[in-house]
């Protein structure tokens, strides 16, 4: 597992290296591929544009803010191909039917709020289900490149008054918030029955 880890990273390091030079276009490709499929640490490269680039550093965070909505429809679509299927393994169609209102009610800012946010927030877990809940495609990309312009934009501001490292700080805090923690949202859907037993 160790060795099937470090050869991903590897990978990713790889691709990174590739898209980097590409300047805007890099940033916009590098956050398809972090919201898509391959995970890459996007704040970090965001800052580096945005450090070495002050001038121009408002159009990374826009690119990387389009990229991030483009990328999103991979998972989004997954969830709306068969996520309905998976959610009724593991909740009755009742529960089902209660969460969809909910989610319905205020989907705009479920996912939103979410694309704010930095790691360890698993936001492909919300988008996953905004699929699941049939979210309409025009919201879904709303949200999400607002949500993401917000992040990269205070992130880039941030950067540009305190330097690169600001970034690690940000992250640090956000690991202190049970809202961004992976096994803080795990724990809710197992008390709601959307995960199985261990």
């Amino acid at each position: 597992m160790r060795r099937l880890s470090a050869l991903f990273l590897k990978f990713s390091a790889y691709l990174v290296a590739i898209l980097k030079p590409l300047g805007f276009w890099g940033a916009g490709a590098i956050a398809m591929l972090d919201s898509s499929t391959i995970p890459v640490p996007m704040d970090i490269i965001i800052s580096t544009y945005v450090w070495t680039d002050r001038s121009h550093w408002f159009f990374y965070c826009l690119m990387a803010a389009i990229g991030s909505s483009i990328g999103g429809l991979l998972p989004f679509y997954l969830g709306r191909a068969g996520g309905e299927l998976f959610l009724l393994k593991r909740i009755d169609r009742a529960r089902y039917e209660q969460l969809r209102d909910r989610f319905e009610r205020q989907e705009f800012l479920a996912l939103f709020i979410p694309s704010m946010l930095p790691p360890p927030t698993p936001w492909k877990l919300f988008v996953f289900g905004a699929g699941v809940f049939e979210m309409r495609l025009r919201n879904f990309l709303g949200a999400v490149f607002l949500g993401r312009l917000v992040r990269f934009t205070a992130e880039g501001l941030l950067v540009l008054f305190y330097g690169p490292e600001i970034v690690t700080v940000v992250h640090e805090l956000a690991k202190k918030t049970p809202f961004c923690d992976a096994d803080w949202h795990w724990n809710r859907a197992r008390d709601s029955g959307l995960a199985g037993n261990p």
